[in-house]
């Protein structure tokens, strides 16, 4: 199993940007000395959900300070963006990055930002499908063009062209029947989400990926798992941070359902309806707990499901960056071995 940091790079506290910058570039620097194999950064727009509207910025940033470790968007969101001009942008920032570029995407889920884009979600898949076949045609190297419902491309050829050959590894998320076999058509890699849901719907995206592989034989055998992880010296402190973790998943859940509450770019966190209590958020929602709880929690999640990478989510809400940093080491020197 290979190991990914994730950063959403949100506040609760309204941090000043560059604070948050900085921090992103040094959770980089230390992911790399403990050995993770990439760092990943969020997409999102207008509140305080997340800092990183454009995580090829972040990632290009990052590489400038790191040797190693791979950089990555988890995700792009395709229908915000040009397809053409961003198939630009990847393959730019891959040479920028040395090679070192992994692309996530997805369709989006939040009708805030989709209104504030002047887009219509209901086209979100519509406009993802599109953007996924000129992206892969432009970065692929050849001369192509492209005639669809929202884009008209003539014949066109990209340059620069992308380091990797024939281009960055791209994860799309995923998590029904469609999504997976929309990433295993494209041959692209599937991501799926297990921040706050329990077991059961790792289970299901296993099996929906499984389908979607015995369609399309020749798809990319890798299936991704982003969850929250926090792991403590004692089971006491990593209980204290789901209160963290669950302030993340309000925003998520309102945001997703068109129920957010944001104001002058702050969105609260507000209760949802059915939401997991912190018990059910530390013993079925979460990576949590000392390096053995997490081993013996993220052996459930192998069992369930043939994992080739994990993304770890390491920060919530208003988790101090002390206590994120000492669970990245504990998770990296005490749990990580374990699946390695």
């Amino acid at each position: 199993m290979k190991f990914a940091a994730f950063a959403l790079a949100g506040s609760s506290a309204l941090e000043d940007p560059s604070v948050i910058y900085k921090r992103m570039v040094e959770f980089a620097q230390e992911a790399e000395l403990l050995g993770y194999d990439s760092v990943w950064f969020a997409e999102h727009h207008f509140s305080n959900y997340g800092y990183i509207p454009n995580p090829l910025l972040m990632a290009t940033r990052v590489a400038t300070e790191t040797s190693k470790i791979r950089v990555g968007t988890a995700v792009l969101v395709l229908p915000f963006w040009d397809p053409l001009r961003v198939a630009e942008d990847i393959a730019m920032t891959d040479q920028l990055t040395d090679g070192r570029l992994e692309i996530g995407v997805a369709r989006g889920y939040q009708p805030f930002e989709f209104r504030r884009f002047g887009l219509d979600q209901n086209e979100a898949r519509e406009r993802t499908n599109e953007s996924l076949a000129i992206i892969t045609k432009a970065l692929s190297g050849g001369t192509f063009e492209y005639h669809g419902k929202f884009h008209d491309i003539p014949e066109t050829t990209l340059y620069p062209k992308p380091r990797q050959k024939p281009y960055p590894p791209i994860w799309l998320a995923a998590s029904t029947q469609e999504s997976f076999d929309i990433s295993a058509r494209y041959g692209l890699r599937a991501l799926t989400t297990q921040s706050g849901r329990p077991i059961s719907i790792l289970n299901e995206s296993w099996k929906n990926f499984r389908r979607s592989r015995e369609n399309y034989p020749e798809s990319p055998d890798e299936f991704g798992v982003q969850a929250q992880v926090i792991v403590a010296s004692s089971e006491d402190q990593a209980r204290d941070q789901m209160e963290h973790f669950l302030y993340q998943s309000r925003q998520a859940t309102n945001l997703r359902h068109g129920r957010e509450h944001v104001v002058s770019g702050v969105s609260e966190p507000l209760p949802y309806e059915n939401e997991p209590d912190l018990q059910e958020m530390f013993d079925n929602r979460t990576l949590s707990g000392t390096p053995p709880d997490v081993i013996e929690k993220l052996d459930r999640y192998q069992k369930t499901a043939d994992i080739s990478t994990l993304s770890a989510v390491l920060h919530g809400g208003g988790m101090s960056p002390q206590t994120v940093m000492e669970s990245m080491r504990l998770f990296a020197n005490e749990v990580i071995p374990a699946f390695r």
